[in-house]
C-alpha cells in the first residue's frame, strides 16, 4: 500500500512538472520591431506585437516570425537591352519594409524571389525605352520609376518598397573602350580650348600694358612740354615786366637827351658785339660824333663842378 501511494505521488508530481513546462513554453515574449503570426488549428488567428503573450497549448502555434525593420535585398546583375540594342548588365539594391505581417505570410510564396523577378522585368521595360547615354545619365529617373512600380505591386503582399538604387551599370567592353576614348578626346578638346583662351588673355593683357605704357609716355611728354611752355611764358612775362618797370622808372627820372643817347649807344654796341650777322645802322648815325662830344662835355662837367 505505501508503495502504491508513492507511485501515485510521483505521477502527480511528474504531471505537475510537465504542465509547468508546457505552460512556460507557451509563454512568448515578442521583442521590439518583430511580429508573430499566430494560427489556431491551421487558420490565421491573430498577430502579436511587442510584449508578453500566452499561446494555447496544442491548439495554437507561431506560424511565422516577421521582422518589421527595414531590410536590404541586393540582387545579382541582370542583362538588359537598351533602345539602341546595347546589352548591359545592371544590378539593383532594394530597401523594403514589411508593413502587414499577415499579408506577408499568406500573400505570396517566397516574397524575396517574387520581388527579384518583378524588379528584373520592370527594369527591362524601363531600360528598353532608353538609349545607352540616357541610361547612364538617368539613374534617378530609373530609380523613381522602379520604386513606384514595385511599391504598387508589393502592396498586396504587405511590403512597402522605400528605395531602389541601380548599384552598377556595366556596358560591354568595347562600349567602355569607346566611351573612354570619347572622354579622353573631350578632355583634350577642353584642355586645348582653355590653353587657347589663356594665350588669348595673355596677349590681350600684354597689348593693354603696351597701350597704357604708350599713353603714360605721351602724357609725360605732354606734361613736360606744357611745363616748358609755361616756364618760357613766365620768363617772357618777367622780361616784359622788367622792361616795363625800367621804362617806367626812366620816364619818372626824366633823363636828359645825353643820357638817352648814351643808352642808345650801349644798345647799339650790344647789337654789334659780333654775334649778329647783320647790323642795321640808324639813319641818324651822322649824329654819333655829336653824341660823343656831348658825352665828353658831360664827364668834364662832372669832374669840375665848381667851374
Amino acid at each position: 500500500m505505501p508503495f502504491e501511494i508513492n507511485f501515485v505521488l510521483i505521477g502527480i508530481i511528474a504531471l505537475v512538472i510537465i504542465a509547468i513546462i508546457i505552460l512556460i513554453s507557451n509563454i512568448k515574449i515578442v521583442p521590439q520591431a518583430y511580429a508573430y503570426v499566430i494560427e489556431s488549428l491551421g487558420a490565421y488567428k491573430e498577430t502579436w506585437s511587442t510584449g508578453l503573450h500566452f499561446k494555447v497549448p496544442f491548439f495554437q502555434k507561431v506560424a511565422k516570425v516577421v521582422s518589421l525593420k527595414e531590410q536590404v535585398a541586393d540582387f545579382p546583375p541582370q542583362p538588359v537591352i537598351t533602345k539602341d540594342n546595347v546589352t548591359i548588365q545592371i544590378d539593383t539594391v532594394i530597401f523594403f519594409q514589411i508593413t502587414d505581417p499577415k499579408l506577408y505570410t499568406y500573400g505570396v510564396e517566397r516574397p524575396l524571389s517574387a520581388i527579384e523577378n518583378l524588379s528584373a522585368t520592370t527594369l527591362r521595360n524601363i531600360i528598353g525605352d532608353l538609349e545607352l547615354d540616357s541610361t547612364l545619365t538617368s539613374r534617378d529617373v530609373i530609380n523613381s520609376k522602379i520604386r513606384s512600380i514595385l511599391d504598387e505591386a508589393t502592396d498586396p503582399w504587405g511590403i512597402k518598397v522605400n528605395r531602389v538604387e541601380l548599384k552598377n551599370i556595366i556596358p560591354p567592353r568595347e562600349i567602355q573602350d569607346a566611351m573612354e576614348k570619347q572622354m579622353k578626346a573631350e578632355r583634350e578638346r577642353r584642355e586645348s580650348i582653355l590653353k587657347a583662351e589663356g594665350e588669348k588673355r595673355s596677349q590681350i593683357l600684354v597689348a593693354e600694358g603696351h597701350k597704357e605704357s604708350a599713353i603714360l609716355r605721351a602724357e609725360a611728354v605732354k606734361e613736360a612740354k606744357i611745363r616748358e611752355a609755361e616756364g618760357e611764358a613766365q620768363a617772357i612775362m618777367q622780361v616784359q615786366k622788367a622792361l616795363a618797370d625800367s621804362i617806367e622808372l626812366l620816364n619818372k627820372a626824366n633823363p636828359r637827351e645825353s643820357v638817352v643817347a648814351i643808352k642808345s649807344l650801349e644798345a647799339f654796341a650790344k647789337a654789334a658785339d659780333g654775334k649778329a650777322t647783320k647790323i642795321i645802322i640808324p639813319s641818324n648815325i651822322q649824329s654819333m660824333a655829336g653824341l660823343a662830344t656831348s658825352l665828353k662835355e658831360l664827364i668834364v662837367d662832372d669832374k669840375n663842378p665848381g667851374q
